[in-house]
């Protein structure tokens, strides 16, 4: 029987049989992501994406503090820090949003990208065709500010269904350190256990 999202949070272990039995955590999520061929230059981060619109930067720059609010529930609602945060994102978003008008295009931003992320890989759709075995550079944020950077190794290529554009990748990390690897582990333990708690909520109410 396989301990549920709460006993894995509250009691986790670190023996290698543990790990292969978390070989099976993977959620469908919504996150934060940048990509590029690992031997292409730092430039080449997202410049097969359209380019940044003010709606992408507002949705870059909120999220981190939602995914807080979301996480601390009122405990950061009704903190001195949240006015804060908020001005600071406000400030960093007049200045993006300035940026793009100004120069449309000069504007680097990770995107909102529905992905299926374990501690093993990565898939996600992408307008780019790449191929097996390239290697890509990813960056992707795990609400509410932790990044992940590491090397991923595309091991399928899958044109999505007709009438859509693009391509569906499956990656698999290459060389993910251990800290980052707990953090993504409990990032999928958490959300597993939040919407564990909203079906259970909403059974009560029916």
């Amino acid at each position: 029987m396989r301990p549920s999202p709460e006993q894995l949070l509250q009691h986790p272990h670190h023996d290698n049989k543990n790990e292969e039995r978390r070989e099976w955590l993977r959620i469908d999520d919504r996150l934060l992501l940048e990509y590029r061929r690992a031997d292409e230059p730092l430039e080449a981060m997202n410049q097969y994406l359209s380019p940044a619109t003010e709606d992408t930067i507002a949705t870059a720059v909120s999220k981190p503090t939602i995914d807080l609010l979301i996480r601390a529930g009122e405990t950061f609602a009704g903190s001195p820090l949240l006015p804060w945060v908020s001005k600071i994102d406000w400030m960093l978003e007049t200045i993006l949003k300035s940026m793009v008008k100004s120069h449309p295009g000069s504007v680097a931003i990770a995107r909102l990208i529905d992905v299926d992320i374990s501690a093993g890989g990565l898939g996600f759709d992408t307008p780019r065709e790449f191929q097996a075995d390239d290697l890509l550079m990813v960056k992707v944020i795990l609400p509410p500010f932790s990044m992940i950077e590491t090397m991923a190794k595309i091991i399928r290529v899958t044109p999505l269904e007709q009438g859509k554009a693009g391509f569906h990748l499956a990656t698999q990390f290459v060389d993910l350190g251990g800290d980052e690897q707990e953090l993504i582990i409990r990032h999928i333990l958490q959300v597993q256990a939040e919407r564990l708690r909203t079906r259970k909520t909403a059974h009560t109410l029916l």
